[in-house]
């Protein structure tokens, strides 16, 4: 008995093995502490705005309470250099939890400010606008803040501190390199601020990128989400946005002008047509009451073109309507003048000759 135990007395008096004990008892005593507590919270705070400022600090919370209890063991280390390793190692726990509650925090504030904002609602402009905003800003400052703690961290071990200053004093061509090679990150993150201050795009926006209709459904602290009609997802750089061209279709106001073209006799009926349309429209559900005109916008030897305004409350309904206008004017032409629809035309001649050249092309009638 004497001997176990002065055998486990010597194994404690190794600096390491006792550090290594420490630690994780310390980090075990939190995990318990926090874990009791929170479960306990969670209950008090359910149905609450207060479970947002709950889940978010959760993992500070045990991050701090490590260091308190990283704390209290300071008087069992009194041997160099265990007891430098120990202070040292304190400190950079205590960086990361001022780190991790600065960064809970803000997920607070904008989870709290983002739940005011609905977009799945008709006029949402002030709400995507406010959103793409914020999601941009707390990206941007989540980096920031991680990057900031990280680099502390790294600061308070002497050894990295040193090596660092040294070779930063003499990297001079590694610098160079090192600018090159991340000039894509930092013009992402630059064209991430821009498009959060000026909105070029924003979220839930209908866009034309590279030729692709589709919506801003993600935007990120380095690339763009672009959802496409078809579900697929188009990622595209963020500095994209402000170096090219692009189509935003709901840039100030989700509404649309759509067209729908006929190419039509000359026998055709122009303006019972034109109230047909207006007939047409007054019935449909998806026309927003505020554009509506029939053009004849081309003439041609053999056909006219007209042409077909409408406007709706967004790209989608502009795109159901102009296809419903679009058949319902084709079956209404089909039963009421089919002879207005174009056609084929051939003059005979008297002694046999051949018939002349179609003088039109289209549906033979």
């Amino acid at each position: 008995m004497d001997f176990t135990l002065t055998a486990a007395g010597d194994i404690l008096d190794q600096p390491a093995i006792l550090l290594t004990i420490l630690i994780l008892t310390a980090l075990a005593v939190a995990y318990v502490v926090r874990t009791i507590t929170f479960a306990l919270l969670r209950r008090l705070v359910r149905g609450t705005a207060g479970s947002i400022l709950v889940e978010r600090l959760c993992m500070p919370a045990l991050i701090w309470l490590f260091v308190l209890f990283l704390g209290m063991e300071t008087p069992f280390v009194e041997a160099e250099p265990a007891a430098s390793f120990h202070e040292r190692f304190t400190m950079i726990v205590f960086i990361a939890a001022l780190g991790a509650t600065l960064l809970g925090l803000m997920h607070v504030w904008a989870d709290h400010a983002m739940r005011r904002f609905q977009i799945n609602v008709a006029d949402n402009l002030a709400a995507r606008k406010a959103l793409t905003r914020m999601r941009i800003l707390r990206r941007m400052g989540a980096s920031f803040i991680g990057v900031t703690t990280v680099a502390a961290m790294l600061m308070a071990i002497p050894g990295v501190r040193n090596y660092g200053v040294s070779l930063f004093a003499s990297a001079g061509a590694a610098g160079i390199v090192l600018g090159l090679a991340a000039r894509p990150v930092l013009s992402n993150l630059l064209a991430g601020l821009q498009i959060a201050l000026t909105q070029p795009i924003r979220i839930d926006d209908v866009v034309i990128v590279e030729g692709e209709w589709g919506w801003i459904e993600e935007i990120t602290a380095t690339y763009v989400v672009v959802r496409i009609w078809d579900w697929r997802r188009l990622v595209v750089p963020l500095s994209y946005f402000i170096e090219n061209p692009f189509q935003n279709w709901t840039r100030e106001s989700a509404s649309i002008i759509g067209s729908v073209f006929w190419e039509v006799d000359y026998t055709v009926p122009v303006a019972e047509m034109r109230a047909r349309l207006k007939t047409f429209l007054a019935e449909h559900p998806l026309w927003d009451k505020n554009v509506v005109t029939l053009q004849i916008t081309d003439s041609r030897e053999r056909t006219m073109t007209l042409r077909a305004l409408m406007s709706a409350r967004n790209s989608s309904q502009a795109w159901d309507l102009r296809c419903d206008i679009r058949e319902q004017m084709i079956t209404w032409l089909q039963a009421e003048y089919p002879n207005a629809l174009p056609r084929i035309r051939a003059e005979v001649s008297g002694g046999g000759d051949a018939p002349s050249s179609p003088r039109s092309e289209g549906a033979s009638t």
